[in-house]
Formats: structure tokens, C-alpha cells, sequence
């Protein structure tokens, strides 16, 4: 016969490995939950800060939207120079910073044509300092010498587009407003909803959730920024350019995470809490704005991007 104190052991165990279980359980997703919104709070005060003040400045034109742009390439160029093992201050680093801001000059000058001749030109420059003093492969020297390439285009494209007078404050609205939709749906869709990767071999964290929920933000934000410009906006063109833009930032999104794998970096610098640097900021920006100039030039001076009429 057992003793009822060893009688009443094994269901008490039981109940405590089950407890012990469920608390673990619990634990774990709660730590699951904590690493997929952990960077969510410092994203929102920071893009708190600098969404104001960039669409104050797009609104104000002139010289609030050339500072904030001198300052953007400023950063961005140190950046892109410093991801390369480069410096700024000396050759053959200095020259992307250089070739970036006589473009940049010139657009805002109007010399457009110029503003591209310079940038083929700084392409080369750059490349030739980095190949001689380097002595090396080709590789090094180009993948610094694309910098001008990668920051200058999205640059001209930028004061390009806000030289468009009403219809140009417009565009630029619309662009950002957009780009920052498709990256906002993307992270929230891809955090609740996960499920496939992307494109696991270049950025293991973006899903095909995610990439639905950008494009679907995208359109949304687009329709609205579009009728609130334009009343009286045709809904097809809208959607269509915004879907373009929208999967041309996410493109930028995926072409940045190739470089800072090629890189083996988590983040371009530090500069913003939560979001890492500039060049991750503005990824989908240097991708989509190039993309929204052509549609502009294409439609003419003075038309918004969805007038197709």
C-alpha cells in the first residue's frame, strides 16, 4: 500500500512540469515579440522628427529644400566613402563628395545635361584615384567610384523634380510620401503576418507579406496624397505610378541590403537611432526618385506625375 503523501507527488510534479512548461512558453514568445518590435519605438520618435521637418522643407522650396539636400548628399557621401574603407578628407575618397555637389550645383542651377556630364565625369575621376593609389584589383576602386553614381542620380532626380514649381511640390509630396508608405506597410505587415522570405540570400528578414503590404500602403497613400493635390485625379494613373514607385523602393530596400552584405555590415553608420544611417534611411528614396524624374520628364514641364491625360 503507498503512502498518500508519495500518492499526491506525482500529479503535483506533473502540474508544476506543465506550469513550468507553459511559463516557458510564454517567456519565449514574449522574448519572440521583444526582438520583432525591440527597434519599433526608436523608428517612431525618430521618424517623428525628421518627417516633419523634411515635408516642411519640400514645402518651403528654394533654399530650405537645397539645405536639406546639400546636407543629405553630405552625409550620405561620407557614408558611401566610409562603408569603402575610405575617408572623406583626403583622395581618393574626397573625390565622390566633390563630383556629387558640382552636380548637385548645377541642377539647382537648371544645367541638368551639365549635372549628369559631371557625374560621369566624377564616376571616372573617382574610379582612376582609387584604382592608382590602391594598387589593386578593379573591384575596390568601382564599388567606390559608384557612389557618385548612386547618390548623385537620385540627387539631380530630387531638385529635378522640386524645380517643377506647384506641380513640383506636388511630385515630391507624392514621392516621399509613398516611399515612406511602402516601407512603413512593409515592416508592419512583415512583423505580424511573416511567413516566406523574400530573397532570404540577400536580406533574411523581408517576407513576401511584407512586400504586399508595402506596395498595398503605397497605393493607398499615393490615392490619397494624389486627391488631396488633385481632386479631380484619374484613380488608374494614380495607383499605376504609385505601384512603380512603390516597387522601385522596395527594390532600393533589397539593393541596399546587398551592399551592406557585400559590405558585411549591419547598418551604413549610426547617425539615426533606430534606422541605422542615411544611406538606410533613404534607400528606397536613391532608388525611386530617378524613377519618378523620368516619368516627369516624359510628361512634361508643369505635370503632375499621374496627369496622363
Amino acid at each position: 500500500m503507498s503512502d498518500p503523501a508519495e500518492a499526491g507527488t506525482a500529479p503535483k510534479t506533473a502540474r508544476d512540469t506543465a506550469a513550468a512548461a507553459i511559463a516557458e512558453a510564454a517567456v519565449s514568445d514574449a522574448a519572440a515579440r521583444a526582438k520583432r518590435w525591440g527597434d519599433l519605438r526608436k523608428r517612431a520618435l525618430s521618424a517623428m522628427v525628421l518627417g516633419p521637418l523634411a515635408l516642411a522643407c519640400i514645402w518651403l522650396g528654394a533654399e530650405a529644400f537645397t539645405g536639406m539636400m546639400a546636407l543629405a548628399v553630405a552625409l550620405l557621401a561620407w557614408e558611401w566613402v566610409h562603408l569603402c574603407g575610405r575617408r572623406v578628407r583626403m583622395l581618393p575618397g574626397m573625390a565622390v563628395p566633390i563630383a556629387v555637389f558640382a552636380a548637385g550645383v548645377l541642377a539647382v542651377q537648371d544645367h541638368v545635361r551639365w549635372a549628369l556630364v559631371v557625374l560621369g565625369l566624377g564616376f571616372g575621376v573617382a574610379w582612376w584615384f582609387a584604382h592608382r593609389m590602391a594598387e589593386t584589383l578593379t573591384q575596390p576602386a568601382l564599388r567606390l567610384a559608384l557612389g557618385v553614381l548612386y547618390i548623385g542620380l537620385a540627387g539631380i532626380a530630387l531638385i529635378e523634380l522640386r524645380h517643377d514649381g506647384w506641380a513640383g511640390r506636388a511630385n515630391v509630396f507624392f514621392l516621399f510620401l509613398v516611399v515612406w508608405a511602402s516601407d512603413i506597410g512593409a515592416y508592419m505587415a512583415g512583423r505580424m503576418l511573416g511567413g516566406p522570405k523574400l530573397w532570404p540570400a540577400v536580406s533574411p528578414n523581408k517576407t513576401w507579406s511584407g512586400a504586399a503590404g508595402g506596395l498595398a500602403a503605397a497605393l493607398l497613400i499615393g490615392l490619397g496624397v494624389a486627391l488631396a493635390f488633385d481632386p479631380g485625379a484619374r484613380v488608374l494613373p494614380v495607383l499605376a505610378v504609385a505601384a512603380l514607385l512603390g516597387v522601385a523602393s522596395q527594390s532600393g530596400d533589397l539593393l541596399e541590403s546587398a551592399i551592406k552584405r557585400h559590405f558585411h555590415v549591419k547598418d551604413s553608420s549610426h547617425l539615426i537611432p533606430g534606422h541605422g544611417g542615411l544611406l538606410d534611411r533613404l534607400d528606397g528614396l536613391l532608388a525611386a526618385a530617378p524613377v519618378a524624374a523620368l516619368v516627369s520628364f516624359f510628361l512634361g514641364y508643369g505635370r503632375l506625375l499621374w496627369d496622363w491625360r
